[in-house]
């Protein structure tokens, strides 16, 4: 049981933690801030919190449980006006989508308070943002990912593991690197392509046409297309190299599609066709490989 739970940023992810947590039993007290006093307003009025902060340190005033849930690219600014506020024996949490670049930023603002950070990645969200779609529900069943440093102690990553699984996520635990590595594939690139793929039905002049002939299979795949563009730009630049990568190869798979299918040849499309087929056909979601 934690005395008090702080919510920096109280959107989508934020607003769910705070909901979820009390559900579970697992807090007493939550204090939320947010750049906007309409949404922490919103926040009060909705329950999900129970007293508005007028500031970052003043949520984590009292706080023995902060969740940071900020863009990716204001980690470093949120978690050093914390910073003389996180104590050894608070458990400081984010929830972004990239790890390096977090862990780098924490390095730099919080110091030796560093010792307080459990960097976490949940593997949840919707298409839709803010408060008014906070959902207690939202990590139950999901994966949870924990990027520990070094000099995280042992005690401080089991308690943000068991948090996390009365939430009922399932946790896993990766270096921020293979993290990063990993989500540039399954994750960063596939909302890359679905923008890119968007966009590029939006930027023909017979647009409105082509979408109104669009069925469930256009619809599914430009699914996360409607994604948060500001989270996205983010996340995006923020694991460039990784997903550069991953862009690369995808390019050549799709060059690969062209060029048999410019020459004509239906056996080697029809073959390059169902290697991905078959793999689609037999891949089940589960966890990674330990050290993943």
């Amino acid at each position: 049981m934690f005395q008090q739970l702080g919510i920096i940023g109280c959107g989508l992810m934020g607003g769910s933690f705070a909901l979820a947590a009390r559900r579970a039993g697992i807090v007493r007290r939550i204090v939320g801030y947010s750049k906007s006093p309409s949404t922490t307003e919103r926040a009060q009025r909705r329950g999900v919190i129970d007293v508005v902060a007028d500031s970052a340190l003043q949520a984590v005033a009292g706080s023995d449980l902060v969740l940071v849930s900020v863009p990716v690219a204001a980690t470093e600014t949120t978690l050093k006006a914390i910073r003389h506020l996180v104590e050894p024996d608070v458990l400081v949490m984010d929830v972004g989508s990239t790890k390096r670049d977090v862990v780098d930023a924490a390095r730099r603002a919080l110091r030796e308070r560093i010792v307080s950070f459990v960097p976490a990645h949940p593997i949840a969200g919707k298409e839709v943002s803010g408060i008014d779609h906070a959902d207690a529900g939202l990590y139950a069943g999901r994966q949870v990912i924990l990027t520990p440093l070094p000099q995280t102690p042992a005690a401080l990553v089991q308690k943000a593991t068991d948090l996390w699984a009365a939430l009922g996520a399932q946790v896993l635990k990766m270096t921020p690197e293979n993290h990063d590595h990993a989500f540039a594939a399954v994750s960063h690139l596939p909302h890359l392509v679905a923008f890119a793929y968007f966009g590029s039905v939006l930027g023909q002049p017979a647009a409105a046409d082509l979408l109104s002939l669009a069925g469930p299979g256009f619809r599914d795949f430009t699914r996360i297309a409607a994604s948060d563009p500001t989270m996205w730009r983010d996340i995006l630049l923020a694991n460039r190299e990784e997903v550069l990568r991953q862009s690369a190869r995808f390019r050549q798979a799709l060059d690969a599609l062209e060029q048999v299918i410019a020459a004509g040849n239906g056996e080697a499309l029809q073959e390059l066709l169902r290697v991905a087929s078959d793999g689609r056909a037999h891949w089940q979601m589960h966890a990674p490989r330990p050290g993943r």
